[in-house]
């Protein structure tokens, strides 16, 4: 039995969870945090995500979306593949990346233990994609989403964390990212 993890219903909308290699806390930089962003927002615009809220955490990416073209699956694939060049690249360009050498090393490492990659694995394989068929289950995946940074300790309130669409349901804030309201 296949423990690959799918997308059953092409043109649901989905609550997954994908996290860097070994937890690595990657996300501590605000350029790396931008990558996800932008390509978040890339995605958005051009290949049909639609996105009902997102966090962005040290270590993993929390996101709920919709394919518009029946494609969750390999939008998601594409996301992480074009991320994952993108962030190795930012790593071994900056300089002021104290922890570069072990990161990539830790890449590398999980890279040798997966005969699918050349080189560097920066995202674990398994995304276990959980269909949102419900008004209630969508209310309790974005309230997790949420409160996964105030969980964490990084903030006191749900709408304090930048990276997280918590700032777009408030009235008050404006996310780094623009979202979908409607499923």
């Amino acid at each position: 039995m296949s423990r690959k993890y799918k997308f059953r219903e092409k043109d649901g909308a989905y609550f997954i969870s994908f996290a860097t290699v070994f937890w690595i806390d990657v996300f501590s930089r605000l350029e790396y945090f931008d990558i996800v962003i932008s390509s978040l927002d890339y995605c958005r615009k051009n290949k049909g995500m639609v996105i009902f809220g997102y966090c962005i955490m040290p270590s993993h990416v929390h996101l709920i979306f919709r394919s518009d073209d029946g494609k969750p699956s390999e939008l998601i694939r594409d996301f992480k593949g074009f991320t994952s060049r993108k962030l190795l690249k930012a790593i071994e360009e900056n300089n002021q990346e104290s922890r570069k050498e072990w990161m990539l090393w830790m890449f590398k490492k999980a890279g040798s233990r997966n005969s699918n990659v050349k080189e560097y694995q920066f995202w674990q394989q398994n995304n276990q994609p959980i269909e949102i068929w419900s008004l209630k289950v969508f209310e309790q995946k974005l309230n997790y989403i949420h409160q996964n940074p105030v969980e964490s300790g990084f903030v006191i309130e749900s709408w304090e964390w930048k990276y997280s669409s918590a700032r777009n349901y408030c009235d008050d804030f404006e996310g780094v990212l623009k979202i979908d309201v409607n499923l």
